[in-house]
């Protein structure tokens, strides 16, 4: 991804103050004087020996608020996978609660207690270089996990193919929008991204906009606001979807949301508008509430990202870097570009679109949710499906 495209996508269509920031922030990424954070020099790590023969591994995970899948997929599968694949291992397992400077800590206090292997699901994919640079001054291999770490240096990355998680999301409201238009027959709609120091945020936007833009550039649909939320945060998500209704007089047909988590907020705002299953809300993650909301038609599709099959995309590695064996059988020559040139090996799984019409044949169907979780207290025939 050339430097460019990332500063410029980064503030498209952005508040004013956003525009700042996200110009200082990918000023920064460019500027070699920009430091967030210290690795420090710390001198008491062990070796990591570039993982071989490694029997403890790091896990850090970035927040337990944004989605509920850290703590109740991922940590988990994590766990499984990585057991699976060294037995034995000691499992080093830390979630940062959305500070960045605190998942630095955690990862140096894990680095000098032995952790020779890190997966780092990123709090900030900019702010967590300095795990990088640590990790390789002492030969600690680092898996970026699910999110892309900002560094040439990250040994590997494992997640799903990002952009087109954006695409899906785009290609719904495309193939939907035209249900949703007014009398004046106009689509309003507004975009709700992720975190903009979060790089999968950026891609799932990229993903988007090369669906939407053909649509936005003839008035087929309007954009009335689009924000990167900080943090991730519902709560903000929710006060933006208040200032756009209150802005428009409530005229809007259509919600860009990145993940679930911000759907549900969004949708908390809708309800207040009388308007909550008269607006298309996309989502990700395919969260428990995110299902619910589309069982009870508040909310029109989420994406699926089967998480066990990363996570065992984590375990593989983890044992071949253990082993000392070749990855290249995992990777297959796939690469991921950083911003200031680095290819990062990867592992990039599919994600899959999800609606009330395909929930059994999905999630379902992988196990990752049971009908009984998903219809608890909603009334017989919600769905058509419970």
């Amino acid at each position: 991804m050339k430097k460019n495209l990332w500063m410029r996508h980064a503030t498209r269509q952005l508040l004013p103050w956003h525009k700042l920031v996200g110009t200082l922030l990918f000023s920064c990424l460019i500027l070699t004087s920009c430091s967030f954070g210290d690795a420090g020099s710390t001198t008491n790590i062990p070796s990591g020996n570039d993982g071989k023969n490694c029997n403890r591994v790091g896990v850090f995970l970035p927040d337990r608020t944004t989605s509920d899948r850290w703590e109740h997929n991922d940590h988990p599968l994590l766990e499984a996978a990585i057991n699976k694949a060294i037995p034995g291992v000691s499992i080093d397992y830390h979630n940062a609660n959305g500070d960045s400077d605190a998942q630095i800590t955690q990862t140096t206090t894990g680095m000098v207690n032995g952790d020779c292997i890190l997966v780092v699901a990123a709090h900030d994919s900019i702010a967590a270089e300095p795990i990088v640079v640590q990790a390789k001054a002492h030969n600690i291999p680092v898996i970026a996990y699910d999110r892309l770490i900002q560094s040439k240096d990250v040994n590997y990355y494992v997640s799903f193919n990002n952009t087109r998680v954006g695409v899906l999301q785009a290609q719904y409201i495309v193939d939907h929008y035209q249900e949703y238009k007014t009398a004046g027959n106009h689509v309003h709609m507004a975009i709700i991204s992720g975190s903009q120091t979060d790089t999968n945020a950026l891609l799932f936007s990229i993903g988007a906009h090369s669906i939407l833009d053909p649509l936005l550039a003839t008035n087929e649909l309007t954009t009335v606001n689009e924000v990167f939320t900080p943090d991730w945060s519902n709560t903000t998500a929710q006060t933006e979807m208040e200032a756009v209704l209150a802005d428009n007089k409530n005229d809007i047909q259509v919600v860009y949301v990145a993940n679930d988590g911000m759907a549900g907020s969004v949708i908390t705002a809708l309800e207040s508008a009388n308007l909550a299953g008269k607006v298309l809300v996309t989502g990700q993650d395919a969260t428990v509430g995110g299902l619910r909301n589309i069982l009870q038609g508040k909310q029109s599709m989420t994406v699926y990202k089967p998480i066990a099959k990363e996570a065992q995309s984590v375990g593989d590695l983890v044992k071949a870097l253990h082993d000392g064996t070749d990855v290249k059988g995992l990777t297959r020559g796939s690469t991921t570009p950083t911003y200031n040139g680095g290819l990062i090996p990867s592992i990039l799984d599919d994600p899959i679109s999800v609606n009330a019409q395909n929930i059994k044949q999905t999630v379902i169907k992988d196990g990752y949710v049971s009908k009984s979780v998903l219809c608890a207290n909603l009334p017989p025939g919600t769905g058509n499906f419970c």
